[in-house]
């Protein structure tokens, strides 16, 4: 039986931390997870976040800390607590010679899923992974984003309550990303635990909660409209010809906390107090930088993430 969110955490970690050589990837983590969310991992390149979900997992030695996964010390049960787990690598390992009902079959075997169960269960993975009518295919010959489908359907032959997604729709389409989201989100709602790493941060916005990883350590853990509130000042947006020049102009005026880019706007996070949107437009003017449009916007979770980032390394 599934544990519950009533009952306890289903996932559990304290100082966790893993060494490579002299390099510390992950660093006094702490997590608690409640069944049946979608927990997102996000941050840069060698944040930790692969090796976290592979502490998870059991793939990797703990060298500090502890991770109570399932009910199960990973420390001392990794093997147990493999039957209620699915991982999923970013380059997850299928044959390519193989047909997808092949693959299918083979995982089954290897998770070994009794017959007559895999029966029953396989026709309704393939459909479930929208694969039925390309079930004599070689996975060579699939998609990126009917391989990723393919490898998350593998991953749950053997029906796990913990699915652990390392960067899951990382190469695919964006066709291709929201089939699979929408999948993630119909287990979800069937009582799968999920805990996914994604750069995308569209991807993170669909998460009950969110991790920012930065250096191994965890930055921040909140639910995604928490998090896209920590962001200091009034965000406000301007819309010019000429967004270089405007960058320029405005580089260490007064009343900025913050500047980022996207596409041919500027985003302007501002100190309220100072009340300086007056003088900004002015000083745009006035180096006759053309405006199209100046509007109020809400922070979205990318931009939340650069500012908590700057914040860290300054």
């Amino acid at each position: 039986m599934k544990a519950t969110q009533e009952t306890s955490f289903i996932i559990t970690t304290e100082q966790l931390s893993r060494d490579f050589k002299d390099l510390r990837a992950v660093d006094s983590l702490d997590l608690n997870i409640q069944a049946e969310e979608i927990f997102g991992l996000v941050g840069p390149d060698g944040a930790g976040k692969t090796t976290t979900l592979r502490l998870l997992a059991g793939l990797l030695d703990i060298t500090q800390g502890s991770a109570i996964v399932a009910g199960y010390d990973i420390s001392r049960q990794a093997e147990a607590v493999k039957s209620k787990l699915g991982y999923m690598a970013q380059q997850f390992s299928l044959y390519g010679e193989l047909t997808v009902l092949e693959n299918l079959e083979f995982f089954a075997e290897l998770f070994d899923v009794p017959r007559d169960i895999r029966k029953k269960r396989i026709p309704r993975l393939l459909g479930f992974a929208r694969l039925e009518e390309f079930h004599n295919r070689r996975a060579i010959y699939l998609s990126g984003g009917m391989q990723k489908k393919l490898a998350l359907a593998c991953t749950l032959i053997n029906e796990p309550e913990i699915l652990l997604l390392d960067e899951p729709t990382t190469g695919v389409d964006p066709v291709s990303r929201r089939e699979f989201w929408d999948i993630l989100t119909e287990l979800h709602l069937a009582g799968t635990t999920i805990v996914v790493s994604t750069p995308y941060m569209d991807e993170a916005e669909r998460c009950s909660r969110v991790g920012l990883m930065h250096s191994g350590k965890m930055m921040v853990c909140d639910d995604p409209n928490k998090i896209r509130g920590m962001v200091e000042g009034e965000l406000v947006e301007i819309s010019t010809r000429d967004w270089q020049e405007a960058r320029k102009v405005l580089y260490n005026f007064p009343g900025i906390l913050e500047m980022q880019i996207f596409g041919e706007s500027l985003r302007l996070f501002l100190d309220p107090s100072q009340r300086s949107l007056p003088q900004i437009i002015s000083a745009l003017v006035d180096h006759q930088v053309a405006i199209r449009g100046v509007r109020k916007a809400e922070p979205r979770m990318e931009e939340a993430f650069i500012s908590l980032i700057r914040k860290l390394e300054n």
